[in-house]
């Protein structure tokens, strides 16, 4: 999402903020100016509008699944710092693995009790996250025993990073500065603070192995003078991507 919305910032305006809403605390005298882009870009508006494709009408975007080290860090990480719920989880001994679909569910009283009502309400939940645990994994020396995908070398045969695909998990919340400053409170390891970079109302948190977790405003991205980790939103290094 980051990238497509430096792409965004880069095709309509020169500075940054132009892209986001200046607060009345913050000087708009000094913007960073970014290089128009000289790749051709595609024409998605046809992507924007009309019916599904017939047969796809009832398709549901479930689920994100990521392999992880704990699963008991990652629950009280899920649950506790980023307030989702275990809708269902499933036990397969035979083959060595769990999974556990976390979910944003509002109220978790409507999650049913038995099994096949479990079962039926998290393939019909749309943006379950499934954490998958491979047994043995939680004994590994490492930190962190699985790749990210972003410019990470975990893994590797020999230790470089690699150019990964997946980037990271997003939520949205009502302000990102209240939020971020809860997360620090936690214990949370920030990847960048909202003021960080050169994109500012925005974070990015790690969960326990290490995947980065965007947060994001409800509304527009309005910046805050000082973020919880001390940074000024003057300034900055520019968008950096992730995956080198």
């Amino acid at each position: 999402f980051a990238s497509t919305l430096a792409a965004a910032v880069a095709l309509t305006s020169s500075t940054v903020s132009a892209f986001v809403a200046p607060s009345s605390s913050i000087s708009t005298a000094t913007t960073t100016h970014l290089k128009m882009s000289e790749v051709e870009q595609p024409d998605v508006s046809a992507y924007m509008t009309g019916a599904r494709p017939e047969g796809t009408e009832n398709y549901i975007m479930q689920q994100t699944m990521v392999r992880v080290k704990d699963p008991k860090a990652s629950l009280d990480f899920y649950c506790n710092v980023l307030g989702f719920k275990l809708l269902m989880y499933r036990e397969f001994p035979q083959w060595e693995f769990n999974v556990y679909f976390v979910a944003p569910i509002a109220d978790a009283s409507t999650i049913p009790e038995d099994e096949d009502g479990r079962w039926a309400m998290c393939m019909n939940t749309p943006g379950c996250l499934e954490l998958t645990w491979n047994y043995g994994s939680e004994k590994e020396d490492a930190k962190y025993v699985y790749n990210t995908g972003n410019g990470d070398s975990t893994g590797t045969s020999d230790g470089q990073k690699i150019k990964g695909g997946f980037g990271h998990i997003g939520i949205t919340v009502p302000n990102v500065y209240r939020a971020c400053e809860r997360f620090k409170e936690m214990g949370c390891e920030f990847h960048k603070s909202p003021n960080g970079g050169g994109m500012k109302g925005l974070a990015f948190i790690k969960d326990p192995d290490g995947y980065l977790v965007e947060i994001l405003p409800q509304g527009k991205m309005v910046p805050e003078a000082i973020d919880c980790m001390g940074v000024a939103a003057e300034g900055g290094e520019g968008y950096k991507d992730n995956s080198k």
